[in-house]
Formats: C-alpha cells, sequence, structure tokens
C-alpha cells in the first residue's frame, strides 16, 4: 500500500465496536453494507478513522463506494482513490466528502470508468 495509508489513523473492528456502540456483527453489516470500506493491514481488518463522522460512518461514503464498485474498483483500490490527493479535486476524496463536496467526488467517481 501506499504511504498515504500509513499517516491515517485507523480503526479495528474492536475500535469500532466501541466508537460506534454497536456489535461487532453489526460493524461487519456496516462493511458488507458498503456504508462502511475496510481493507487488511497487517492481517488485521481496519477502516480509516475518516470514514467515521460524529459518531457514526459517514453518510456520504455509501453512495461514493457503490460508484467506485460500479466502475470496477477492488476495495483496496477505492481505498487508495478515497484517501490520496485527487488532482481533479485537489486533495484527498475523503477530504472533500468531509468538506461537503459529495456531488463533486461521485462525478469524480463515475469519470474514472
Amino acid at each position: 500500500m501506499t504511504d498515504s495509508f500509513s499517516d491515517q489513523p485507523w480503526l479495528t473492528i474492536p475500535d469500532l465496536v466501541t466508537l460506534l456502540g454497536t456489535s461487532q456483527s453489526r460493524v461487519r453489516q456496516l462493511i458488507d453494507d458498503k456504508q462502511l470500506l475496510a481493507i487488511r493491514r497487517n492481517g488485521v481488518i481496519a477502516v480509516p478513522a475518516a470514514f467515521i463522522k460524529d459518531g457514526t460512518p459517514l453518510p456520504e461514503l455509501r453512495g461514493t463506494l457503490i460508484v467506485l464498485a460500479d466502475d470496477g474498483f477492488t476495495d483496496e483500490q477505492a481505498m487508495q482513490w478515497l484517501l490520496e490527493v485527487d488532482d481533479s479535486l485537489g486533495v484527498p476524496p475523503i477530504q472533500a466528502l468531509l468538506a461537503g463536496r459529495k456531488a463533486e467526488v461521485r462525478r469524480v467517481a463515475q469519470a474514472l470508468a
């Protein structure tokens, strides 16, 4: 993985259980439902802390993940795209989502197909 991954604070499943105040099976369901994106890092399933806002999964993330999946992105490729600076956005797409630029992020994601 790229260096931008190591710069991120990451949350494991037990971290998410505590942070979201829910069960491990519910956290896994959030990942399966594409409300969160997780990848295996050092043998452990982890989610970037930036994907959580105000104690819940970032609502804008799910639609963006679906667009990327429809474009044929693997989870690892989607994670890399979300966390690295995108030239057309000027920031990592996750930062643009956090800043309320959902439509712009999804337009850029759709253009990647």
